[in-house]
């Protein structure tokens, strides 16, 4: 039997395109490849989001912002030295993009200025850094992405 070249061009596009939905089906149904870029409440976090805006600009207009490096111990979430860090209320929740289940969130208790995020804690890869507070009725917020 003789193939022309309309008859091999359909045949090539064929297994084109079976050779792409095969990754694409095996991509969307195993769990391997399993990635939550999104959060739960992507709806509701929209709605808040001029608050967010509000305190993000807050945070940018202090004398010095919050600052974080890595330390032996884990990672260091350093306070601006010119407020009164005992009046400092808030949450840090920690929002890891790959896998929603090493994500967690501290209450922000502070004795120091400074705030240890344990290093058993934190697995190797990338964290966003979300620390929202107040201090003295005006609300802060703190956004930073961090590989550790």
């Amino acid at each position: 039997m003789k193939i022309n070249w309309g008859t091999g061009l359909v045949i090539g596009m064929a297994l084109f395109i079976s050779f792409i939905l095969y990754f694409v089906i095996k991509i969307s149904t195993d769990k391997k490849y399993d990635y939550d870029l999104v959060t739960e409440q992507y709806y509701q976090k929209e709605m808040v989001f001029q608050k967010e805006f509000d305190a993000e600009e807050n945070s940018n207009s202090l004398e010095t912002n919050i600052s974080g490096e890595k330390t032996a111990e884990g990672w260091m979430l350093t306070f601006p030295k010119n407020i009164d860090y005992t009046k400092i209320e808030g949450t840090v929740f920690l929002y890891r993009p790959s896998n929603k289940q090493l994500d967690f969130q501290l209450p922000l208790k502070l004795s120091s200025p400074n705030l240890l995020i344990p290093d058993k804690r934190l697995v190797a890869g990338r964290w966003n850094t979300i620390v929202q507070w107040s201090y003295e009725g005006e609300d802060y917020l703190y956004k930073k992405e961090i590989v550790y």
